[in-house]
């Protein structure tokens, strides 16, 4: 007959716990982790929220474009203007009434406000640039009766086209972002 011992000796190694190593490079390595990810994720928010303001700057300026030229499209004329504003002279269509519609580019609010008779409204905020140019229509017939710059400033009446160009600009988290590129169009008087 055989006799075997059927019991072992305990193996304790199986039963250790983590060792202090271990549990530093356990946490080392999460803490790690945790930093890319809030990292990540403050770089997702910031990214998102410059697109939002792309998108945002982007809507305003294409209202104040249409605004811009829808009515200065229906004016009379140029009468007057400065190197930051605009002074038109325009009729009512419904009373044919002849009103004032200006538009003046402020540097130090950075807004560029329309005023139509008594009405009063911001167009554009946060605008940090704001230039026009002035063109005439030019009478010869050579060239098809192309718009030319304006040079001669005492008479506003002869103006039929203008040039705008403007950049505007938003604060997000500290930081500054502008619009991605210049916003500009050319609006022609329809009326002579």
């Amino acid at each position: 007959m055989e006799c075997r011992i059927t019991s072992t000796a305990s193996n304790k190694s199986h039963c250790a716990a983590y060792t202090l190593l271990e549990m530093s490079v356990a946490a080392g390595l999460g803490c790690l982790i945790l930093a890319a990810l809030l990292y990540c994720s403050v770089f997702t928010a910031r990214s998102f929220a410059a697109l939002q303001n792309y998108r945002d700057l982007e809507a305003k300026s294409r209202i104040a474009l249409s605004k811009l030229s829808q009515d200065i499209r229906q004016v009379n004329y140029l009468s007057n203007y400065t190197a930051t504003s605009l002074v038109f002279q325009t009729t009512d269509p419904t009373t044919t009434n002849t009103y004032v519609l200006s538009y003046t580019y402020n540097t130090n609010a950075l807004t560029l406000t329309r005023v139509y008779g008594t009405n009063s409204s911001i167009v554009l905020s946060n605008c940090t640039y704001f230039h026009y140019d002035l063109y005439q229509r030019n009478p010869s017939l050579t060239n098809g009766g192309d718009l030319t710059l304006l040079i001669s400033t005492n008479q506003p009446s002869l103006v039929k086209g203008i040039d705008f160009t403007w950049i505007c600009q938003e604060t997000i988290y500290g930081q500054t972002y502008s619009s991605e590129d210049v916003q500009s169009a050319r609006v022609v008087i329809r009326k002579d």
